[in-house]
């Protein structure tokens, strides 16, 4: 199949920030979104990934930062601000799913988890928040995980952060919706990117997984990519506080 994809005119110029953008569903976001002609800011701790995209990516920055260090966090978004304006749209990407057994989980690993899955959606939001509500409008897009709505385990940490993203959604969309700005939760599925084909792709885990999804085609990063867009668009203006799902179906 030859997908026929939108474009979306209103994302034309808009100044969008990804965290997490170097690699993966995130490098596919940044592509999709100087596609359609919008200003791509992205932040990211890994370098060398994020020069790569840069070399395919035509007028996106990226600022350099890691995550976990919300005072790092803070100033890049102040630096991609200062390089390409004020953000008119938040994609909160950037999260590790590392896997891991339930007895060996310290407070220590259970708090990295957080601030690697979860704590610095908050503050990224709170760091645009002003500049949006001032412009009258924005979007922020966080990105959550179908992986606590099938019960999945190996990773309790990862799927405790991601369930906590829909309730951070919510919140936001109540605090922010009185500006007009809508904030939303993508729900990925189990998406082929390198990483996890790397990691965890067998041939035993796809034919397990491709038989709980609906449709019987393995999801690619330009999947959620394409959903993120139409959220990010004035298509989607009256859209908010939900969470939409891409995921083929799968249960």
């Amino acid at each position: 199949m030859n997908p026929q994809f939108a474009t979306y005119p209103s994302l034309r110029g808009r100044v969008v920030l990804i965290t997490g953008g170097a690699s993966g569903i995130g490098a596919a976001m940044a592509q999709a979104f100087a596609e359609q002609g919008a200003k791509v800011g992205f932040i990211d701790r890994d370098e060398a990934a994020g020069q790569a995209l840069l070399q395919h990516t035509p007028g996106a920055a990226m600022q350099v930062a890691d995550l976990c260090d919300i005072e790092q966090l803070r100033a890049a978004i102040a630096q991609l601000r200062e390089r390409l304006g004020p953000a008119q749209v938040l994609v909160n990407n950037a999260a590790r799913d590392d896997r891991h057994h339930w007895r060996d989980i310290t407070p220590a690993y259970w708090d990295e988890r957080m601030h690697t899955n979860l704590r610095h959606m908050f503050f990224a939001a709170q760091a645009v928040a002003p500049d949006m509500i001032e412009a009258g409008s924005g979007a922020i897009i966080n990105m959550g995980s179908n992986s606590w709505h099938q019960a999945s385990g190996g990773f309790a940490a990862y799927t405790a952060a991601k369930a906590a993203v829909h309730g951070l959604t919510r919140s936001l969309a109540r605090d922010l919706g009185s500006h007009r700005i809508r904030v939303n939760t993508v729900v990925p599925g189990w998406v082929m990117t390198e990483r996890q084909k790397a990691l965890w792709v067998t041939p035993e885990a796809l034919k397990s997984h491709l038989e709980r999804q609906c449709l019987p085609d393995l999801l690619q990063p330009v999947h959620i990519a394409r959903m993120v867009l139409f959220l990010a668009s004035d298509d989607a203006l009256m859209c908010t506080a939900n969470n939409y799902m891409v995921e083929a179906g799968s249960i």
